[in-house]
């Protein structure tokens, strides 16, 4: 990180440090030596970790919480009356954004590969990390979930090397200094930042000029090769299910619902014979994405299938919970209707009898934009379970409802609360069904309500 933003700091405090995209970058700080502080307002899994790294975090969002820090980091989620952010900068503590903060150490780094996306930037990030971290490459990562064979969000390497996931919201990736970017695709989201697909797509072209070393962007998502087509004097490398695509997969073989056997090309050469062990068609192109960047590092084609091969998923990304009364729940963070079709139509290819959607929308303005998509995915599933919309950022200015959502769903239960919908699975489900709670917020709860009778 440059010595002017930690020059002299030794204390910093994290406001939303339960935050997926803050915590891995508290472990990254708390192993470098820093003493950290946070807060949140909420209970959740990260919050329970944070504290397994016996960092003091306060349950509560007050003013003497900053007390003895040197600087103060928040997330874009934190609005300016924030109570500590306000008395950080009222007694002139130095305050920053998240983003600048990774921005700043994705300098550190001279093989930073940055992950961008609409869709699947965590599990493809965190694919990547799985495969430089068996092919001993040291790395160091930010990712925005767990990876499940180290239970972290980030890992802190020796290396030069860096994987870090590089989100659009609020232009964050923007801040971000990849040697490799990454763009998986370009879909209709966040425009209650953006506005217009336009402004979103202006976005992902001044991130890829960013690149100082290469450009790897999926050559088959019309959006991102209509970015793609702007640049000037980048190296480019594509990558697809096409034969056109710089990297792809061929003889594709589904074994199992879980387990899947491709031939990874590159320009008609085949580099390697490889496994991946996570479902749904969408999970093979994350995992052609990731081997290309590491093959951009200088990872052997022989390094790539040990990675891979040991990759089980990340957090909240069709994440087995448990069985209840011969039910089996998984939790997923689709919030998108791109991502929830894509993990519905996984789910439809595994054996079980039922498959129940039980979603949790998030922001009403994304719900608004989108409610005939969201039906439609939904609609994937044989039976589809809604929650309240979390507000997240917002308030509701447009007056949409869940029930606006429930009312254009085939065979959909609105239960307003999580307990409520907990309750209704449990009361509705068969032995041989499957259950998925699907959403960015906190309905990862619901599944384990459903499971353990509480959330835990």
């Amino acid at each position: 990180m440059s010595n002017n933003l930690l020059k002299g700091k030794r204390h910093i405090h994290m406001i939303g440090i339960g935050g997926s995209g803050m915590f891995p970058l508290a472990q990254i700080l708390h192993e470098k030596g820093y003493l950290l502080s946070g807060s949140d307002c909420n209970e959740s899994d990260i919050v329970k970790m944070v504290r397994k790294l016996d960092i003091p975090i306060v349950m509560e969002q007050r003013a003497e919480n900053i007390n003895g820090a040197d600087l103060v980091v928040y997330s874009a989620a934190i609005s300016k009356e924030n109570p500590e952010l306000a008395a950080a900068e009222q007694s002139g503590i130095p305050t920053v954004e998240r983003k600048v903060l990774l921005g700043e150490l994705t300098r550190q780094y001279s093989d930073c590969i940055c992950v961008s996306g609409t869709h699947g930037k965590t599990t493809t990030t965190s694919m990547l990390a799985q495969i430089l971290m068996d092919a001993g490459a040291d790395p160091s990562a930010v990712i925005g979930g767990k990876l499940k064979s180290t239970g972290n969000y980030g890992c802190v390497g020796h290396s030069q090397i860096m994987a870090c996931e590089a989100c659009e919201f609020v232009d964050t990736f923007l801040q971000l200094s990849p040697a490799v970017a990454v763009v998986l695709n370009i879909d209709r989201d966040h425009l209650d930042y953006f506005h217009t697909m336009e402004r979103l797509k202006a976005s992902f072209e001044a991130f890829c000029k960013k690149a100082s070393r290469l450009v790897l962007y999926n050559g088959d998502d019309p959006n991102t090769v209509e970015v793609v087509s702007r640049l000037k004097g980048k190296p480019l490398a594509s990558f697809g299910f096409s034969d056109a695509n710089d990297y792809y997969p061929s003889d594709i073989k589904h074994l199992s619902g879980l387990h899947s056997h491709f031939s990874l090309m590159y320009r008609g050469k085949q580099l390697a014979e490889l496994d991946c062990f996570v479902p749904g068609t969408h999970n093979i192109l994350n995992s052609v994405a990731a081997c290309a960047c590491a093959l951009s590092v200088g990872i052997e084609p022989e390094q790539l299938a040990k990675g891979l091969r040991n990759f089980r998923g990340t957090g909240r990304r069709f994440e087995w919970i448990g069985e209840k009364n011969g039910i089996t729940i998984v939790d997923d963070y689709a919030h998108h209707p791109t991502e929830i079709a894509a993990v519905l139509n996984a789910a439809k290819e595994l054996p079980f009898q039922t498959v129940w959607a039980l979603h949790q929308p998030f922001t009403f303005s994304r719900t608004k934009l989108l409610l005939p998509e969201f039906a439609k995915a939904l609609s994937l599933a044989d039976e589809v379970v809604l929650t309240d919309i979390m507000a997240g950022r917002e308030k509701n200015t447009s007056g949409v409802s869940a029930n606006d959502l429930a009312n254009i769903i085939p065979n959909c239960h609105l239960c307003p609360s999580q307990r409520e919908a907990a309750d209704y699975i449990l009361e509705h489900a068969k032995p041989g069904d499957l259950v998925i709670t699907l959403g960015c917020g906190d309905i990862y709860k619901a599944a384990k309500m459903i499971v353990f009778g509480d959330y835990q």
